[in-house]
């Protein structure tokens, strides 16, 4: 009666894994038959009751039995895993000639692009690249350049102050000269510098004015220097940016920090000079001060003006980049629309 059980054990357990459709069935039929409550468990456990000779022929053809349904088992788990890796290859098939996803790139911002583009004609010419803290001393920014107490800029309708103190107190730098001092004094004489950065004034926004700009400061000493240098350079700088054909021209100005000082035109890239609406029919754009450094300010920075003398030079990039590129009012460098963005 139970070799008959054992055979009836073993046909079920091949007819239950040949319909099982997937793993997870195959496995429960395994439980079914050969786990702790399986049905050839249950069998093996009756033979506590027979005799030593019934017990060793019957324990013989369950493990035959147990043996061969591991066997079919394992083709059977073998053959439902690779069917149903066919389907997860056949459901996930890619298909080469679809078109692929596209990625849009971003941009470099305008101004970044013209800074990039300004200190590479200064690099050209031989000037080291550095930088200087947006948040200033009163001294750095002011009293060694050789700002009067009384000038309107050290206001604060002009000047951002951190605190109300001010003339004992730090600010936001309003200009990039202050590296001229910190460069005389870390690197002594001589010097050839480019600083672009980052500057603040108390101005209204609008289509020409920003609370916060960027400037590039250029700063040379050394023996000899002259203002025919200064010209030379600056000539250079505005054909490298506007053209091999632009020309320059010097006006007589004033600033604290330089003596004689001039405010520098280039003639008109759009219309080469004969007049239109960029240069408002005058042939020339203002684009720039600069002059020769004062005595007062090598002195600041402990450099002997009796042996030394350099030329310094501010250059507005929103202003260089609004004549390069066309574009009108300033306030559309810090909106961040891509449409604006994207175009450069």
């Amino acid at each position: 009666m139970q070799h008959e059980n054992l055979k009836q054990i073993l046909e079920d357990a091949k007819g239950q894994l040949q319909e099982a459709k997937s793993e997870k069935d195959a496995e429960e039929v395994r439980i079914r038959t050969l786990g702790k409550k399986g049905s050839l468990t249950d069998i093996l456990r009756s033979m506590g009751g027979m005799s030593p000779e019934e017990r060793k022929e019957f324990g013989k053809l369950a493990n035959e039995t147990k043996a061969e349904i591991e066997k079919y088992l394992a083709e059977r788990m073998n053959e439902l895993k690779k069917a149903a890796q066919e389907a997860q290859l056949k459901s996930e098939k890619i298909d080469v000639t679809e078109n692929g996803k596209s990625f849009e790139l971003g941009s470099k911002h305008p101004l970044t692009v013209t800074i990039e583009e300004m200190t590479k004609v200064f690099r050209s010419m031989g000037y080291s690249i550095v930088e200087g803290p947006e948040i200033e001393t009163v001294w750095h920014n002011f009293d060694a350049l050789n700002s009067p107490k009384n000038h309107p800029s050290r206001d604060m309708s002009d000047t951002f102050y951190l605190t109300e103190e001010l003339e004992d107190n730090f600010l936001l730098r309003t200009h990039t000269s202050p590296v001229q001092i910190r460069t005389m004094l870390e690197k002594g004489a001589p010097i050839k510098i480019a600083a672009p950065g980052r500057c603040f004034r108390c101005d209204t926004p609008d289509a020409t004015h920003s609370p916060m700009f960027h400037q590039v400061e250029g700063l040379v000493i050394g023996e000899g220097i002259s203002m025919a240098d200064l010209k030379g350079t600056l000539h250079a700088f505005a054909k490298a940016m506007f053209g091999s054909d632009t020309r320059i021209k010097l006006r007589p100005s004033h600033f604290p920090f330089t003596e004689p000082s001039a405010e520098v035109d280039v003639s008109c890239f759009k219309c080469g000079g004969k007049g239109c609406n960029v240069c408002k029919d005058s042939g020339w754009i203002e684009v720039l001060g600069c002059g020769m450094v004062h005595p007062n300010v090598i002195r600041a920075g402990r450099l002997d003006p009796e042996k030394y003398s350099g030329f310094a030079f501010g250059i507005g990039v929103e202003r260089v980049a609004m004549l390069k590129y066309g574009v009108d009012d300033i306030r559309l460098f810090y909106e961040n629309d891509m449409r604006f963005i994207e175009q450069f």
